[in-house]
């Protein structure tokens, strides 16, 4: 039996890196965007992480004919009442968009000036995955920990340099990729998806 064909739905690298390692050895031949001739773009206007998700990986899965996988990601932050949240990836002022997750991590940290530390947080990734015929299958993962005031390390990407692990005394940042994939959020999530996925493609019909 052939394998299926599975879809990575981002254009985010650091996301394709981590679904990508996560996913290797599988039933299945992933693919990312880049190696389809097709080009789609979708606003996520969901208001839960579940429906972003979802709006990601069927709007690929239509265009594609292949299963899509989707995520997406929120840190949520106890002192600010879980900002970002679902606006983690826009993080910033109201008058003035930022351009760079560094930018959105000294935003966060200028936040959090003036409350009491530990700044407890947590990431929380839901993936979603979609059949060619629109059937959908959701998982979620999330891991805690706290903000720093200063950035840690060079790996990861996105708030993974201020993102603590207090049972690790490292950030995310810190980590190296299989050490951060045994634990994230986004490796939790994929892995209470797995035994869904695994048989789903054996018997793709």
């Amino acid at each position: 039996m052939s394998p299926i064909s599975l879809l990575l739905a981002t254009g985010n690298k650091g996301k394709q890196k981590e679904l990508s390692f996560l996913l290797s050895g599988g039933p299945w031949r992933l693919y990312l965007p880049s190696e389809v001739d097709v080009d789609v773009q979708v606003e996520e206007t969901g208001e839960t992480y579940a429906a972003n998700a979802y709006l990601k990986a069927r709007a690929w899965a239509r265009a594609t004919g292949m299963w899509a996988l989707a995520d997406d990601t929120g840190l949520e932050v106890e002192a600010l009442e879980g900002a970002p949240g679902l606006y983690s990836a826009r993080f910033g002022p109201p008058d003035r968009p930022l351009k760079s997750f560094a930018e959105r991590r000294a935003y966060l940290l200028q936040l959090l000036q003036n409350h009491p530390r530990p700044w407890t947080a947590r990431f929380r990734c839901v993936v979603a995955l979609v059949s060619p015929q629109g059937g959908v299958l959701f998982a979620e993962g999330v891991l805690l920990g706290e903000i720093i005031p200063e950035e840690r390390g060079t790996h990861g990407f996105g708030y993974d340099p201020i993102f603590y692990l207090p049972d690790q005394g490292r950030t995310l940042a810190e980590l190296t990729l299989e050490e951060k994939n045994r634990i994230s959020h986004r490796a939790r999530a994929l892995q209470a998806l797995l035994p869904a996925l695994e048989a789903l493609a054996r018997s793709p019909t």
